[in-house]
Formats: structure tokens, sequence, C-alpha cells
């Protein structure tokens, strides 16, 4: 009977982490908030591999649905293999952005995790990068974006939207999507570029996130565990479909700033219920 609640609410935060992975709202601010009211029957060492892992799911999504914009390789009309050159360029300037948190992933990540994982922290982050949405948003209406495709996408600008990247690494709440996004759009990048662009470096940091994770769980996962993230990483894979298609053309007619009020009504409200639970 555990395992059976174990697999249901695997399905819920599949469907949580599905939706929040890709709007910049922090799929960590909702999982915890969520954990705080459905507990899995589970120990803490593989809930931390459940919330890492989970995200494989989410960012298959992302490689089957921009395949053809992400896959470098290509045939030649008598046979052979030829390089698509933008595609091939694009993933270097990927390289390039996801040079911070790479470093920051292999240094300094089980040093700061336990310092900044934390709901005051998450409440805090959520409402500064709502405010931040709100404030760029207002700052670039009505200015034409400076960069409207990826190949117009420059290497000092890819490199900076990945330290934009390393502020959601270092402090959760950020939402990974919501900082390389506020970054772009800082730039006179695209809401579209911003977008897409998010998405494809989360393939290899996502990818790279979970493998050590994986690499580095020292505990021993039981059958029922293993249906559980396989559960989980189903449900987000499918949630993710719907979403990204929604954000896509979302945003090719609204901003971003429902996003930024929806962060700071969220940090508030996360904020103050670990307020009143510390209080109680």
């Amino acid at each position: 009977m555990t395992e059976f609640f174990n697999v249901l609410k695997a399905i819920l935060f599949g469907i949580v982490e599905g939706i929040t992975e890709w709007l910049p709202v922090s799929s960590t601010g909702h999982m915890i908030l969520l954990d705080e009211f459905v507990k899995m029957d589970v120990s803490e060492e593989f809930w931390n591999l459940f919330l890492i892992v989970i995200q494989l799911g989410a960012i298959m999504a992302v490689v089957i649905l921009f395949w053809k914009k992400i896959w470098p390789f290509g045939k030649k009309e008598g046979g052979g293999i030829r390089i698509k050159m933008p595609i091939f360029t694009m993933w270097i300037k990927i390289i390039v952005a996801c040079i911070p948190a790479i470093i920051y992933g292999v240094t300094l990540d089980d040093v700061l995790e336990p310092i900044f994982y934390n709901p005051w922290c998450v409440s805090v982050a959520l409402i500064v990068f709502g405010v931040g949405f709100i404030l760029v948003e207002n700052r670039n209406k009505g200015k034409k974006p400076i960069v409207t495709s990826l190949e117009q996408l420059t290497f000092p600008f890819a490199f900076v939207i990945g330290l934009f990247q390393l502020l959601a690494a270092i402090f959760p709440g950020t939402s990974r999507s919501g900082a390389t996004i506020i970054g772009a759009l800082l730039l006179g990048v695209s809401r579209t570029v911003a977008a897409e662009f998010t998405f494809f470096m989360a393939i290899p940091v996502m990818f790279g996130a979970s493998l050590l994770k994986i690499v580095k769980f020292e505990g021993a996962i039981a059958s029922g565990e293993i249906l559980v993230l396989i559960v989980g990483m189903i449900v987000a894979f499918f949630v993710s479909v719907f979403v990204i298609r929604f954000l896509m053309g979302y945003i090719k007619k609204h901003d971003f700033k429902v996003f930024g009020w929806y962060r700071i009504v969220l940090g508030c409200l996360v904020l103050a219920y670990f307020l009143i639970k510390t209080l109680a």
C-alpha cells in the first residue's frame, strides 16, 4: 500500500515539475511547498535523488520538441554526414554559457546547497526575481530587441546569460529559466530567443546534474523506489511537452510580468507559512 501511495505522489510531483521547470516560477520553491503537505515515504537520500533525477523527464521533452533545432548533424546528398554549422555553433555557445554552472557544480555545490536550500532563501529569491521580471519588462517596454535569432546571439552574450544561470544554481528559488531569461532580456534578446536558449542550456545542465547526483548517491535503491522515479519522469515529460508549447505561444503576444507577480505572491505565501510554522 505504501508503494501505491508513493506512486500517486510521484505523479503529483511529476505534474508540478513539468509545469514549474519551464515556466519562470521556480520548480524548487514549488517542490519545497508541496513536500510540506505531500510527504513520500522514502529515505532522505532517495528524496534528494528524486528531486534531481525527475528532471530528466522534463528535459527529454525539450530534446524531442526541438530536435530539428538542436541536432547538429545531417546527411549529405551523396552520402556521408554533414555538420549543420549554425546548430554546431549554437552548441559551442551553450557550452560557453554552461561553464560557470559546471565549475560551481564540481567545486561548491555540496558546500553551499545546505546553506541556501531552505524555505527562507527560496522565498526571498522568489520575491526578488519576481520584482526583477516586472522591472526588466517595464524597462524594455516599447524597445525593439537587439537579438531576434539564435544565430545573432554572440559568445559574450551567451557567457553573461550563463552567469545569470549560476545565480539559480547558488540560490534555490531563483528559477534557472527565470534567471537566464532575465539575463537575456537585459541584454536585449527577444523573449522567444531567450526562452529557446534557456531550454537548450537546460539539456547539458540537467543531464549533468542528474548524472552527478546518481554518481554521488551512496544508498541502495529498492525496486519500489525505481518505479517511483520512472513514474515521476514519465509524468514530468508529458506535462513538460504541453507547458513548453503553451509558453512558446504565450510569449509571442504577452510579456513575463504575470510570472513576476505570481512569484511575488508565492514567495510571500511561502515566507508567511514557514514563519507561522516556526512561531507555532
